[in-house]
């Protein structure tokens, strides 16, 4: 039996492996990588992995079931597939196509980053890579190398996608996430036989009730939900796509646990990673695992750098992340090409080629956000900080709650459940789905929404 998006021409998964592979990949990235460990460090360590798990087989799961449920009723991309449910909610489908416009340029931009740390280490330079930040600084501070791999990681990015669904997205996903599992596995293994290590896994696996209160405990919630979305692409309109390819045989609900599965486990051995070879690095001090970029291209540089045979353990940790980072970044283009294909009724190279120039207009902002043009500001930050706020902090959680109310209270959820049934004789997750979809959710999109704006994260 082939999916809709078959029968229409667009291509679609060949397997059901290949479609949880492909999924997992979009939802293992750089958030995976570095935010996570972050976060769970910053908020109480075994705490924040207890909240986020809970949050990761609810929230994410009925999110995430949704979304792939619409795709694969519809069989459109985010644009038709909302409109098609519902004409007044046809806003909505353009909103969260919105998203990957705005994420796949700087995400492209941070994965030439990536590779520039891969070669240098590769290369055997980590040595230069390590110390007070400067080659961080150095290196995007200049227009040249940056755009330079930039354009690298975009046009890698994009000949994947070129191939189409089956002989692109799914094979290379078949290939990538079995590497960058064996590669978390083995770096994770390493890690924690480091001198010190038992220390930095205590912090990051037992939780911390020091200074507990019902403030921290709702910023706690408030992260690990946040954190979803990173995690698990959810509203950016890559579930809804991937959903339209999925084949109707394949059962919905076991794809998804799958799924959450891989991206969860991921994010917990990226932690095992980096928490305890920071901890030993700084001498336990929490404050070395610092957000942002900091972390993996400055931090992370000196952590390798003291370890024995830490210029091949950076070079393998960069292989890993530069694997993340463009399992992601392939699902983000592949969303933007199918809403150009079904809008346009152009073919996929076209389609293609009408992307990578979007991207490179806008990754050229956030390329020269750091360099050229430091000086120029969009509501105080640099572009792309900015993009990474809009898209993430406001119009990532607008999405998802519009969604909730549109199929939690318009459609009703039996919408969800109707599709699920196509490949399946019960729907496990039935009153879970009804209960987080109609209320709990709701809630939380609106916590995420309105905690940037009373507290500072």
């Amino acid at each position: 039996m082939a999916s809709s998006a078959e029968v229409k021409g667009k291509g679609g998964f060949g397997s059901k492996i290949g479609f949880v592979l492909a999924a997992a990949g979009s939802a293992v990235g750089l958030g995976n990588i570095w935010r996570f460990p972050y976060l769970a460090a910053k908020y109480g360590g075994g705490l924040f992995l207890i909240i986020y798990i809970i949050l990761a087989v609810t929230f994410g799961f009925t999110l995430m079931i949704t979304e792939i449920a619409i795709g694969r009723r519809t069989g459109k991309s985010v644009i038709g597939a909302y409109k098609s449910i519902d004409k007044r909610f046809s806003f909505l489908g353009w909103l969260a196509a919105l998203v990957p416009v705005i994420i796949t340029p700087y995400y492209c931009v941070i994965g030439g980053w990536v590779l520039k740390y891969l070669f240098t280490f590769a290369g055997g330079m980590g040595t230069e890579a390590a110390g007070d930040g400067s080659f961080f600084s150095g290196f995007i501070g200049e227009a040249g190398q940056p755009t330079v791999y930039f354009f690298v990681f975009l046009i890698l990015t994009a000949l994947v996608v070129m191939l189409g669904v089956e002989k692109g997205i799914e094979r290379i996903s078949k290939f990538m996430m079995p590497v960058l599992v064996v590669l978390t596995l083995g770096i994770a293994i390493y890690t924690m036989t480091l001198d010190g290590a038992g220390g930095g896994l205590k912090y990051y696996l037992l939780p911390n009730f020091d200074g507990f209160t019902f403030e921290k405990l709702l910023k706690t919630i408030a992260a690990a939900m946040g954190q979803l979305f990173y995690s698990m692409s959810l509203a950016m309109g890559i579930m809804v796509t991937y959903g339209s390819y999925m084949r109707k045989q394949d059962s919905l609900e076991k794809s998804v646990r799958q799924i959450e599965v891989f991206d969860t486990g991921i994010a917990v051995l990226a932690g095992l990673i980096i928490v305890p070879a920071v901890f030993v690095f700084s001498g336990g001090d929490a404050g070395a695992l610092n957000a942002g970029p900091g972390l993996m291209f400055i931090t992370l540089p000196n952590v390798f750098q003291s370890m024995l045979g830490g210029q091949i353990v950076g070079t393998v940790f960069f292989v890993l992340v530069a694997l993340a980072a463009m399992t992601s970044s392939i699902s983000l283009m592949e969303t933007v090409v199918s809403i150009i294909m079904e809008k346009f009724k152009l073919r996929r190279i076209p389609a293609c080629l009408i992307t990578i120039a979007i991207c490179a207009i806008l990754g050229m902002l956030s390329v020269l956000g750091y360099s050229s043009w430091d000086k120029v500001t969009l509501f105080g930050m640099q572009f792309l900080d900015f993009f990474d706020f809009i898209s993430n902090n406001i119009m990532m959680p607008i999405v998802a709650l519009i969604t909730c109310i549109l199929i939690g209270w318009v459609t009703k959820p039996k919408y969800i459940e109707d599709e699920v049934l196509v490949s399946e004789t019960k729907f496990r997750g039935k009153k879970l789905v009804t209960v987080m979809l109609k209320f709990v959710c709701i809630v939380c999109m609106i916590i995420i929404l309105i905690t940037p704006f009373v507290t500072k994260l």
